[in-house]
């Protein structure tokens, strides 16, 4: 099975949903537990909310496995974007509950880690970076989206309650300032709804890697 689809679009704007696949093969699946084979976190429907985009021209990115098989927006290293702080690594081994992913003594070690990063995580980047090199030959600058969701409530990740949109740019390294401002100007045109930029949610590997805005390449994510 392909392990993603990328759709090819016109305009500088690449859409990149590294957490909504959902397939976890079947081997695999044998050694989750019960709720974990429920693929929990997934940032689910993304495809469906941003689908509008690719009738507007943009290029969109999307796996086809879980995250649990391997988390492509965490580096292939699985050095902790939060330091300090609960996080899940790059083949998690436990659910945004605090839950165990794996049966007991079932976790992925060494080899097949390193066996998931050839087989899922490389080619997902590969064509990531060719898509993003291919938009900025063409326009000269090209902005990589990171579209992801997550339930308000994780007490295992942050205390409280997130608001409605977190935008991270990695505070300010990984966009223009007047991308930033840009945007932030669109929410505060409205109070339907909470923002933050760069609150609990800065930017995972994907924003803190490609998005070099002095090279004409800005990344956003938006939780």
């Amino acid at each position: 099975m392909q392990t993603f689809t990328l759709h090819r679009g016109s305009t500088p704007l690449l859409i990149s949903l590294p957490h909504d696949g959902t397939v976890v093969p079947e081997g695999l699946a044998a050694r989750m537990t019960p709720e974990a084979r429920q693929v929990p976190d997934t940032d689910w429907h993304v495809s469906r909310l941003y689908a509008f985009a690719r009738d507007l021209g943009a290029s969109m990115i999307e796996p086809v496995y879980s995250r649990y098989v391997v988390d492509l927006n965490r580096p292939s290293d699985n050095a902790s974007l939060y330091p300090g702080q609960n996080t899940t690594g790059l083949c998690p081994v436990v659910q945004f509950s605090g839950e165990p992913v794996y049966q007991a003594g079932e976790e992925p070690h060494g080899d097949e880690i390193a066996a998931r990063v050839e087989r899922y995580w490389k080619p997902y980047h590969g064509a990531l970076a060719e898509e993003i090199a291919r938009l900025h030959a063409v326009h000269g600058r090209v902005v990589v989206w990171e579209g992801h969701s997550i339930r308000s409530v994780v007490p295992f990740l942050f205390e409280g309650r997130l608001p409605d949109f977190n935008l991270g740019t990695v505070n300010g390294a990984s966009c223009s300032t007047t991308l930033q401002k840009r945007l932030l100007g669109v929410l505060a045109t409205q109070s339907a709804y909470t923002h933050v930029a760069n609150g609990r949610f800065k930017g995972g590997y994907i924003t803190r890697h490609y998005g070099r805005a002095d090279d004409g390449i800005d990344a956003v994510q938006l939780e």
